[in-house]
Parts: C-alpha cells; structure tokens; sequence
C-alpha cells in the first residue's frame, strides 16, 4: 500500500470515527433516555439505532465516504441505500443478540452491555461500510 493511499485511508477511518462518535451519541443518549423512560431494553434499542442510523448514513454518504462527482453520486445513491440498510440491519441483529446474551445470560446492566457491544461493533461497521455499503465508488477500489 503506497503512502498516499494509507494517508487516505487513515484520514477516512479518522472521519469515520467522527461521524461515529455522533452516531453512537445520538444512539446510547436515545437509548438511555428510552430506558429511564421504562422501554424494554431491545425495542429501546432499535429506536435508538435507527436514528443513529440515519445520522450515519447522512454524514458518512456526504463526507466519509461521498468523495466524487455529483453525477456518479446519484446514479450510485440507490445501490448505496440498499446495502447501507442491509448492512444495518445485519448490524441491528448482531447488537441484539450481544445485548441479549449480556442482559439475560451474564445479568450485565443495559447501559452497560450496550457500551460493550457498542465497542464491539465499531470495526465491524467500518470495514462492512469501507468494503461494501460505500464501495461502489472508483475512489474506494483505488484506496484499497
């Protein structure tokens, strides 16, 4: 990998954790809000991902990884929409079944095991949204 492509890289993981830092906000404070409220844990836990979710895709698809030309952008925007909410959703699954596994199995806290899967999942969906859901774009085949 040449150093122009590693800085690259870097610099979107960097921007990636930016965007991510305000998504995993915008989710663990919803989140925890809908929990003090006394919604079950796993239902509280699709809402708050959902809105993290359309934080990330706004963000990710306008400056992580929406480097390109207006014309190229929208002809790829529907294919990106697709995998981005398949892959959420695949990340949706793998969050609940964590959060249950910590919740019900090993008696952890909610706020608690949501932080652990939360630290869990962030590579995850970087290299599924670097690999897949944003790749269809030359600049991320070049990158690579």
């Amino acid at each position: 990998m040449s150093k122009t492509v590693r800085k690259r890289l870097i610099a979107q993981f960097i921007a990636f954790n930016i965007v991510g830092l305000l998504n995993t906000a915008v989710d663990f404070l919803l989140f925890t809000l809908l929990i003090w409220l006394g919604t079950y844990y796993l239902l509280a836990q699709v809402i708050a991902y959902g809105a993290g979710m359309i934080n990330s895709f706004v963000l990710n698809s306008r400056y992580t990884f929406g480097k390109g030309d207006r014309l190229t952008k929208r002809r790829q925007q529907l294919g990106i929409s697709v995998r981005f909410i398949a892959w959420n959703g695949i990340l949706l699954g793998i969050t609940l079944l964590l959060l249950a596994v910590l919740t019900e199995w090993w008696r952890i806290n909610e706020v608690i095991a949501k932080l652990i899967v939360t630290a869990v999942t962030v590579l995850l969906n970087f290299y599924g949204s670097r690999r897949w859901v944003f790749a269809s774009g030359g600049s991320q085949k070049e990158s690579s």
